[in-house]
C-alpha cells in the first residue's frame, strides 16, 4: 500500500438536498461503512464543471435531478480516509476526497425519487432531516466537514415554495 501523503486527493463534488420544508435529504449507504447515512456525492469527470457535475450525481443516486442550484461553498473541503479503508476505497488510488459542496433547492415530489435509477444504486433507503442533524449521522472521518456544511449552509435551511 502506498504511503497517504504519496496519495492524491479525489476531485468530488456534494450535494446538500433541500426539500420543500427546509430539511435534506440522506442516505442510507450499505457496505464498509455499515448502513451510514450520507449526502449525495460523486466525482468529477476528467473536464466536468463542478455545477454540471452535481446535477449528475443527483440524477444518478437519487433518480433525479429536478433541482436548482441555490449556493456553492467558497471552499473546496477535504478528508483523508480511515486507515482500514485505505487500499480499499477507489482501488487505492486516493487518500481521501477534495470536495466542491452545493445547497440545492429540491424542485420535484417525493415520488420522482428512484433510488434504483442506476443500475449500481449508492443508496438502499433515504430520507428528510433537519440539516443540523448532518454531523451526527455522518460517518466519523466526514463528520468536520458535515459540520462545516450544517454550519455554512443554515441561511438555505428554510421553507419554500
Amino acid at each position: 500500500m502506498a504511503d497517504l501523503a504519496s496519495l492524491p486527493y479525489r476531485l468530488n463534488v456534494g450535494a446538500v438536498l433541500f426539500g420543500p420544508d427546509g430539511r435534506v435529504f440522506v442516505g442510507r449507504r450499505p457496505g464498509l461503512m455499515a448502513a451510514a447515512w450520507q449526502l449525495p456525492q460523486g466525482g468529477i469527470d476528467a473536464g466536468e464543471d463542478p455545477r454540471a457535475a452535481v446535477l449528475r450525481e443527483l440524477q444518478e443516486e437519487v433518480g433525479t435531478a429536478d433541482a436548482e442550484i441555490i449556493g456553492e461553498h467558497p471552499e473546496w473541503l477535504q478528508y483523508d480516509l480511515p486507515p482500514e479503508l485505505l487500499g480499499v476505497a477507489w482501488k487505492g488510488k486516493y487518500r481521501g476526497q477534495r470536495q466542491k459542496w452545493f445547497a440545492l433547492r429540491y424542485l420535484g415530489r417525493d415520488g420522482d425519487i428512484r433510488l434504483d435509477a442506476d443500475a449500481h444504486p449508492e443508496f438502499d433507503a433515504w430520507k428528510w432531516v433537519e440539516l443540523a442533524e448532518l454531523p451526527n449521522l455522518a460517518v466519523a472521518f466526514k463528520r468536520t466537514i458535515y459540520e462545516v456544511i450544517a454550519r455554512d449552509f443554515a441561511v438555505y435551511a428554510r421553507p419554500y415554495t
